[in-house]
């Protein structure tokens, strides 16, 4: 899951450490396509020798594509996935080492979370399925026809878990994919594969740390091995951080906002409108049928050894009372870092890192340095109270700067829905140039056109009905006497053909209709402003005895005994476990000794 808005707080402050990858395309000779011969340099000028996969960040997009349709099998599945890997070889290419890890049962602190999450998703699974009956049936009782609701083995995505049956095949065809590469691909001759897959307890990611562990300490390790790690968890970086390894690389793609990767002139995919060239849009087949080609999103190379530079220079200690050690300095970030998020331990309502969170814990680090926090995975708890005490003496100023914003925020969004009801801001800002030509000629014969074109008729252009009309019109002038020659028979076959078309037209947008409906009521009902779904706040963060009502809400503690008795032991799980987790790599997730000297 991850650090929410760590990645982008990184490459906002320290810039250099993305680069943009320079990926090889296959060629097309003659109609037949030319794999990448993965076994020659590679073009971003760096030899990587290890890969390791995060596969669950591959698993999850192949469930979910955003750019086709969802496939409906497993074998679908698996092909989309084939296709992922191979991209990422052609990227990387390691000369050493190839590593796949996948899942496995994970530690009973992340476990919790999962549950609750997977509870979540089937519940509100459970509500789609049910709205979406209620209105098949409105839409029945209306006369409208539908398609036939379609079945598909991928519909639950709880299915990615440790012990199901998808799981067990998922194995089996990726074991499959390795000999078919290791027997066709000259890329693949001279490397090792491990698969790891849901049977090895422990989560993908510390699954591979473990192993670059195990390797270090090996006899002839060469500490100059470049390893190269994908995945889309934030949490990622502080694992490559904590193996301390300078040649380490993070692969991901760019993660766009919806809507950001398409351009809001012309309304076209594939680039922004910095970039627009006001050019039609290409017709894919002869009457636009066939589905545009969605450009593939881009991927980034995060440097751990650029990090490491910038995160020396930002964490220079002012006339330090010692001689500093950079590596112990760098476990200390981590360790602060968990903090702002984390998988394992319930989000620190205080610290946000949209707001400012990690500046705030560094120059409260550098200004209260009195040694370092962490040896490894052993905590210096008095340090830690120090230094939390010092983080905490901002806790107030930040609640309160927090409700006002939330205010305005609240007191905006209800002002809109108010226009909105009213009617108020139903005029668009931004038409199409086709769409406001006739009002610009109002009253001019050339706003007095019998038909409507396409754009007014349905919003979007008809490119089918449009390229027909012009035909049928062209036969009709130039060769009138063919169709006084038609058979009855070719008539009446003709028009069962336009009829059925019509009817699968209709069915498919009244599906469509009916697939923006669901979408419409699912995002009313979990609209945290809807006044009538909204939760009271018994907590009322920043207000006169927030503590106190804090830990009665979350832990039930009512007397000033108990409420010192839990802050002691959320401070001691707080502090231990996530250090053991990170650095250490316990697949159970267990305790730490606490050095309080």
């Amino acid at each position: 899951m991850g650090v929410p808005a760590f990645y982008r707080w990184l490459a906002e402050k320290y810039p250099m450490v993305i680069v943009d990858v320079i990926e090889e395309e296959p060629v097309v000779i003659e109609g037949v396509q030319i794999p990448v011969d993965t076994s020659k340099a590679n073009p971003n000028n760096i030899e990587y020798d290890n890969l390791y996969l995060d596969m669950n960040g591959i698993i999850h997009p192949c469930f979910h594509p955003e750019d086709r349709p969802s496939p409906t099998s497993f074998d679908e599945v698996f092909e989309l996935m084939f296709d992922y890997i191979d991209r990422l070889f052609v990227m990387v290419r390691p000369r050493k080492l190839l590593y796949m890890a996948i899942d496995g049962v994970a530690p009973r602190a992340k476990m919790n979370q999962q549950r609750s999450r997977r509870f979540r998703a089937a519940k509100d699974a459970a509500d789609a399925a049910t709205e979406e009956e209620r209105l098949r049936e409105e839409f029945e009782k209306e006369g409208r026809k539908l398609p036939p609701k379609e079945q598909s083995q991928t519909f639950d995505s709880n299915v990615i878990t440790p012990g199901t049956e998808f799981m067990a095949v998922l194995s089996i065809a990726l074991q499959y994919y390795v000999h078919l590469r290791l027997n066709n691909d000259p890329g693949w001759q001279n490397i090792k594969v491990i698969l790891s897959d849901a049977n090895v307890p422990g989560e993908g990611e510390h699954k591979i740390m473990s192993y670059i562990r195990l390797q270090r300490n090996l006899k002839g390790y060469d500490p100059n091995t470049r390893h190269c790690l994908y995945g889309l968890d934030a949490d990622l970086i502080m694992l490559a951080l904590a193996t301390h390894e300078v040649h380490f690389s993070i692969l991901r793609e760019i993660v766009f906002t919806p809507g950001q990767d398409k351009c809001f002139l012309c309304g076209q995919m594939g680039h922004v409108a910095a970039n627009c060239e006001g050019k039609a849009k290409r017709k894919a087949g002869e009457f636009d049928e066939k589905e545009a080609i969605v450009a593939k999103k881009p991927f980034q190379f995060l440097n751990i050894w650029t990090l490491r530079e910038y995160l020396e220079y930002e964490m220079r200690i002012p006339n330090p009372p010692f001689e500093i050690d950079f590596e112990c300095i760098v476990d200390d970030f981590i360790f602060m870092c968990f903090f702002v998020g984390n998988d394992f331990l319930p989000h620190m309502p205080t610290l946000e890192i949209r707001e400012g969170a990690i500046n705030l814990l560094i120059a409260v680090y550098k200004k209260e340095f009195g040694g370092y926090l962490t040896n490894g995975s052993t905590i210096n708890l008095s340090r830690v109270e120090h230094f939390i005490q010092a983080v905490g003496s901002y806790e107030d100023k930040i609640f309160q700067k927090r409700a006002r914003l939330h205010q305005r925020q609240t007191e905006r969004i209800k002002r809109e829905k108010a226009q909105a009801r009213r009617g108020d801001d139903t005029e668009p800002q931004f038409q199409p140039e086709s769409l406001v030509a006739v009002s610009r000629f109002h009253g001019s014969r050339l706003a007095s056109a019998p038909t409507p074109s396409p754009f007014q008729q349905s919003g979007r252009y008809n490119s089918h009905v449009s390229s027909s009309v012009r035909k049928d019109n062209k036969e009709a002038s130039e060769r009138p006497q063919k169709v006084a020659r038609l058979s009855s028979g070719a008539i009446v076959a003709a028009a069962i053909i336009e009829a059925e078309s019509r009817v699968e037209i209709e069915a498919q947008d009244n599906k469509d209709e009916l697939k923006s409906k669901l979408k419409e009521i699912l995002r009313e009902k979990s609209d945290v402003f809807n006044s009538k779904n909204a939760e009271e706040d018994k907590i009322k963060l920043g207000e006169p005895g927030w503590k106190e009502r804090y830990y009665e809400e979350k832990f039930s503690a009512k007397t000033p005994e108990e409420l010192a008795a839990i802050r002691k032991d959320v401070l001691g799980a707080t502090t231990a476990h996530p250090c053991k987790f990170e650095f250490g790599g316990s697949a159970g997730g267990g305790g730490v000794k606490a050095n309080s000297e």
